[in-house]
């Protein structure tokens, strides 16, 4: 019998059922006082009553791929690339079939960042940079309102309002895309830390970040400890403060070294960008903040999901993972990373911290699911 899957989706740990939009062209909106912005999630074989308005898995540039999650938002308080982690985390302990060394070194091979513990036996967990594991990625400098000095709503909200954009500064991309995404990272310059650095050590426009949804950001979490004194209506002071509070915990105080020469970052493709932030360094004098917009697309064809759930390998090597699946939810999130100190030991228990968004994908029952065909 074909499975039947229920998708649901958040930034919290109450998470919204969002099966009836999968493989439609409605976003859904991710909202907290941290990150803000919107997902799409499509699944090949995953069938509708009606015709699905959204037709990804026919685009040229998606052959093959059978499952992607895609995100455009931004960041509320500044946050180091390295910072942000995307993988995959669990309830409880799997229970992994023989082989399943082999799906790991395959796992290793194609995303050389990753990290993982799946033989937890509290919280196996899977997780890497963002910026260096997703397949596709769009950076996008959010452009002003020259009035107001808010930022620019999403396309759907600001599409009738006049252009002010500049040279360095861009409205952003549609979402979700009428085609799939490809790499664009010619503004990513910009979120350098020697760059902001710069930027807004003389007469800075940081203003008031008005929420993407026109929704008021209220009643901040605590911020990690590299924010201690960063708020997302800081002053214009109180961000330079951050940024230099930044470089000197990712950098160190940087005394006797010299400045490394200012690279425009536009890669080539998603292989040159993953593989330049394969280095730990170089993710480290990234830092994404409010005028940040990124597009992401993590989409694979390994998976199968019809006529049942399929893990496929290069050289023919396959799993029915309903042989093995127990009902755990599988669970994709975009986190935090704790702090190196707590990594080294001194403080046990999970590698990530606050979960900026997720996807879920869970077996679902007649009600609230749709079947794979």
């Amino acid at each position: 019998m074909p499975p039947r899957l229920r998708v649901l989706a958040g930034t919290g740990t109450t998470l919204t059922p969002i099966t009836h939009l999968v493989n439609t062209s409605n976003a859904f909106s991710l909202v907290s006082n941290r990150f803000e912005g919107e997902v799409v999630v499509c699944i090949k074989g995953l069938t509708h009553p009606e015709k699905d308005a959204y037709n990804y898995f026919e685009c040229s540039e998606r052959q093959g791929i059978t499952w992607s999650i895609q995100v455009q938002g931004r960041f509320l308080e500044p946050i180091s690339a390295d910072d942000v982690l995307f993988g995959n985390t669990f309830d409880r302990p799997l229970g992994l079939p023989w082989g399943s060394g082999a799906a790991l070194k395959f796992m290793s091979f194609i995303d050389p960042t990753l990290e993982h513990d799946l033989t937890s036996r509290t919280q196996p967990w899977a997780l890497s940079p963002l910026v260096a594991t997703m397949p596709h990625l769009i950076h996008t400098r959010i452009a002003r309102n020259r009035h107001s000095n808010d930022y620019l709503a999403p396309s759907s909200a600001h599409s009738s309002r006049e252009s002010t954009t500049t040279d360095t500064e861009s409205s952003l991309p549609p979402f979700p895309p009428k085609t799939p995404i490809s790499d664009d990272t010619s503004q990513l310059h910009l979120a350098r830390t020697d760059v902001l650095s710069s930027s807004s050590s003389g007469s800075s426009s940081y203003g008031s970040i008005s929420s993407l949804s026109s929704i008021q950001i209220t009643s901040p979490a605590p911020p990690p400890s590299y924010f201690a004194t960063a708020t997302p209506n800081g002053s214009p002071k109180d961000y330079r403060n951050t940024i230099s509070t930044i470089k000197k915990k990712v950098r160190g105080q940087g005394k006797g070294k010299k400045k490394e020469a200012y690279r425009l970052l536009g890669f080539a493709d998603a292989s040159q960008r993953r593989a330049y932030f394969s280095s730990t360094t170089h993710r480290q004098d990234i830092i994404f903040g409010p005028e940040d917009t990124l597009t992401t697309d993590f989409c694979y064809g390994f998976l199968e999901f019809t006529p049942s759930v399929m893990l496929r390998l290069p050289g023919g090597l396959s799993f029915d993972l309903m042989r093995y699946w127990d009902g755990q939810p599988v669970r994709f999130v975009c986190c935090e990373r704790k702090s190196r100190e707590r990594e080294r030991g001194q403080d046990e228990g999970v590698p990530w911290g606050q979960v900026f968004w997720s996807v879920v994908i869970e077996m679902g029952d007649d009600e609230g699911s749709l079947v794979v065909s």
